[in-house]
């Protein structure tokens, strides 16, 4: 496994406190607007902000060799499907198990990953440490997870959500073997063809916009700025430099973030089960990236006799 640079280590970091915090944010702006119109102007919104930075550049796209199908497949795959799998299926199942359903995206992209991008072998060290993180990710969640909501339709609930952390998966399996490409303009056209979906399908299921107050607007153009647009070029620059397997560490960071900012700001109660549920989750971490941990500190110089 190639060492990975401090950087990346910076913006999975960052990505975990942004996406954890992303829950905290659509909830406020739920009060004021529909979960589809939400999702389709969050992602019109960032569509429209990569595409212009993306357009000053010079619309760069491929260097060299052209796979344009396998992008709209990972467009729709990494934005429209899943958010509306997701959309749909919250309707059915506890918001727990939404969330332990994204935190098995690692489990997911691990044999991917060995199957398909050269350097991602899975290891048992590798299985160990992520299992021991979806463990804790489950702990953090609680028993209300997996308890049933009696909804008649929650077996296809469950199933739209473990889709779309499916979708999640292999997109980010298929970024990682697209030929050399610019990110920013990767970043704008997994946007702009995620647009293209979602907003005929807001349209179509909740019919047109109503224009929400100022406050939900700011809202909603948070959400495009940093958790869409800025997010999702990291997520690109990730993927893409430092592999699928590295940026699924973000996936057990965001139930972390999303329980303490929803206690810091929404006064939530932290679970009882939070220290050991972050002793697993840190403890995950580190034996699934031991080497590269090791690499990145510097393991000590052997004394000479």
């Amino acid at each position: 496994m190639p060492d990975i640079a401090p950087r990346y280590w910076l913006m999975i970091a960052t990505l975990g406190f942004v996406w954890g915090g992303t829950f905290l944010l659509i909830k406020l702006a739920l009060t004021g607007t529909t979960p589809f119109w939400l999702a389709a102007s969050r992602i019109g919104f960032a569509a429209l902000l990569l595409t212009a930075i993306w357009g000053l550049r010079g619309f760069r796209l491929f260097k060299d060799e052209t796979n344009w199908p396998s992008l709209v497949i990972i467009g729709v795959l990494s934005t429209a499907l899943p958010f509306m799998l997701i959309s749909w299926g919250q309707q059915h199942v506890s918001s727990g198990f939404t969330g332990v359903s994204m935190a098995a995206i690692p489990l997911m992209v691990l044999p991917l990953a060995h199957v398909f991008v050269p350097g991602e072998q899975m290891t048992l060290r590798r299985l160990i440490g992520f299992s021991i993180g979806f463990v804790g990710v489950a702990v953090l969640i609680g028993s209300k997870a997996f308890q049933s909501t009696g909804a008649a339709l929650e077996g296809y609930g469950r199933a739209a959500c473990l889709s779309a952390a499916a979708c999640y998966s292999v997109s980010s399996i298929l970024t990682r073997r697209l030929p050399p490409v610019d990110p920013l303009g990767l970043a704008a056209i997994l946007l702009i063809i995620g647009s293209a979906v979602t907003l005929p399908a807001a349209w179509l299921l909740e019919g047109p916009p109503v224009i929400p107050d100022m406050q939900t607007l700011g809202i909603a153009a948070v959400l495009g700025l940093i958790p869409t647009a800025a997010a999702n070029l990291l997520r690109v620059i990730v993927v893409r430099e430092a592999g699928p397997t590295f940026m699924t560490l973000t996936n057990y960071q965001v139930p972390v973030w999303a329980v303490v900012l929803g206690a810091i700001f929404l006064g939530e109660e932290l679970p009882p089960s939070m220290l050991l549920a972050m002793t697993l989750i840190l403890g995950g971490l580190g034996i699934s990236q031991f080497g590269a941990l090791r690499r990145l500190f510097g393991s000590p110089r052997k004394l000479r006799p």
